[in-house]
């Protein structure tokens, strides 16, 4: 164990500290203590872990997550988890909850209390308060038999972990436990309550995650955007509408009366029946029209579709419904300008 170790370490001398080996092999070591830590926790996981789930999922209110010290900014990375898959949470300082912030907690929310010696005196101050407020209180610990544990009406063991500290008293694989199992919670209640991609995307509007997914109808060019043509359009007339339409689209949508998706039409194509000395703007785009094109629908995954367009080697996809209907375009600038590709 990391302990044996520590002690011999401990008692070396410090020349042997200075080299650069024997550091690298301390290091290994708090590596090796804090992954024996987390792969000890699968064998843990019980019916108070998966009624600690249930809690969590039927929460009439919002999720409370409460600890100090080092577990406390677990608990804010645990808040901040459950509330970027769709649960309503907030972390709460124990101390300052002492001190009025306890308001923030009504009947109905779920507290989990986070504590690996199940004994830190700012928890157990609360566990009264939030027992008559009507909560249901959640302890995370090392120790179930603490006074935490007690109070709690569920409690997910993580077990006695030796740290990886040279004193054996830091924090180390503790936290590693103790956050990997927090993953563990939040995950499990995200499966439980189906999130898909889409409802993540809600909460993920900035940045590269927001951009990995944002979908197809947040980008499309649609509404007075959307070039569309009937299949009977001359070539002139198709011109005109990819020339006047917002943003100067480089194709169109080639629609029948019924708005559903026939063909598309791009600049490409025209260029292509130029270099053919087979240009006439007379002619009917239904014969010239690429038939059955790549498309792509308004839920899709913005990176789904871009994936499509460059095996496709094409600049533009139409977007259609389940009618097939056309309701937009999706064009290579437009992903260039959301910097998706």
């Amino acid at each position: 164990m990391a302990r044996s170790k520590l002690r011999s370490v401990d008692s070396a001398p410090a020349r042997a500290r200075d080299s650069g080996t024997a550091q690298l092999a301390w290091a290994r070591t708090v590596l090796e203590t804090e992954a024996r830590a987390i792969a000890s926790l699968p064998a843990r996981l019980g019916l108070q872990f998966l009624d600690a789930v249930e809690a969590i999922h039927c929460a009439r209110g919002r999720v409370v997550i409460t600890a100090i010290g080092k577990p406390g900014f677990i608990a804010q990375k645990l808040s901040a988890t459950l509330s970027s898959v769709g649960v309503p949470s907030l972390y709460l300082h124990p101390a300052e909850a002492a001190h009025g912030d306890l308001g923030r907690v009504a009947k109905g929310d779920v507290v989990i209390a986070l504590s690996n010696s199940g004994a830190t005196e700012e928890l157990l101050r609360l566990v009264g308060p939030l027992k008559r407020l009507g909560v249901t209180l959640i302890a995370v610990t090392g120790d179930p038999r603490s006074p935490l544990a007690r109070g709690a009406e569920l409690v997910v063991d993580i077990g006695s972990i030796d740290e990886a500290c040279p004193m054996g008293l830091v924090p180390t694989a503790s936290s590693a436990a103790l956050h990997a199992v927090c993953d563990a919670l939040a995950m499990t209640v995200a499966w439980r309550r189906e999130v898909t991609a889409a409802e993540y995307a809600r909460f993920h509007p900035g940045g590269k995650l927001g951009r990995s997914v944002m979908t197809v109808k947040e980008l499309m060019r649609s509404g007075d955007a959307n070039p569309l043509v009937r299949d009977t359009a001359t070539l002139a007339e198709v011109v005109v509408v990819m020339t006047n339409t917002p943003g100067r689209p480089g194709a169109a949508n080639v629609v029948d009366a019924k708005g559903r998706l026939k063909g598309i039409f791009t600049d490409g194509d025209l260029r292509r029946l130029a270099e053919k000395r087979a240009l006439d703007l007379k002619t009917k785009v239904r014969d010239v029209m690429a038939r059955r094109p790549k498309c792509v629908g308004p839920d899709e995954l913005v990176l789904t579709a871009a994936a499509l367009m460059r095996e496709a080697k094409i600049d533009q996809v139409p977007v259609v419904d389940r009618e097939g209907c056309a309701v937009g375009l999706l064009d290579v600038q437009d992903l260039l300008a959301a910097r998706v590709v």
